[in-house]
C-alpha cells in the first residue's frame, strides 16, 4: 500500500488481472518468467490500466508489462517501508501478500527479505481490528 492512493492495492492487482484476462493467481507469477521489465509510467490504477491495455494492445510480451506493474508498486512501497524504518526483513500483510510477483519485486527494490506469515495474511487486518477492539473493551471496564 502507498500513502496517496489505492494503486498498490488488492484492488489494483485484480484491474490488472482483469486488463491481461487472468485470474489473481495467475497473475501473481507472470512476472516471475520476465526476462525484461516494460515500466508501467502511471501512477494512477485507471491510468495505468489504460496503459496496460495499450502495451497488450501492441502486442509487448505480458510477463514483462506484468514485471513492469509489479516493480511500480514496490517503487512506491520503498519510501513508506524506510519511513517506517524498515532495514533488514519486512512482512506483508493482506491479498497482497500473496503476490509472489510482488513479494519478488519488493525483496529486489528494497532489498530486503519478504518474511512470510504462518497465518492467512488476508486475516491480519481483522485480527488487528480485533485486538483493538479488545483493548478498548478491557479500558472501559
Amino acid at each position: 500500500m502507498n500513502d496517496k492512493c489505492a494503486a498498490g492495492t488488492g484492488r489494483f492487482f485484480e484491474a490488472m488481472a482483469r486488463a491481461f484476462e487472468m485470474d489473481l493467481s495467475e497473475f501473481s507469477k507472470l512476472s516471475l518468467k520476465a526476462k525484461n521489465i516494460i515500466p508501467i509510467t502511471a501512477q494512477c490504477t485507471v491510468f495505468a490500466e489504460s496503459e496496460v491495455i495499450s502495451l497488450v494492445g501492441e502486442g509487448k510480451p505480458m510477463d514483462e508489462i506484468a514485471a513492469g506493474i509489479e516493480l511500480s508498486v514496490a517503487k512506491r512501497c520503498f519510501v513508506m517501508s524506510k519511513k517506517a524504518g524498515a532495514t533488514d526483513s519486512i512482512t506483508l500483510t493482506g491479498g497482497c501478500a500473496k503476490n509472489d510477483g510482488l513479494k519478488d519485486a519488493i525483496q529486489k527494490v528494497l532489498n530486503i527479505k519478504v518474511i512470510e506469515l504462518s497465518v492467512d495474511p488476508q486475516l491480519m487486518g481483522a485480527l488487528g481490528a480485533a485486538e483493538f477492539a479488545r483493548q478498548k473493551g478491557m479500558a472501559r471496564g
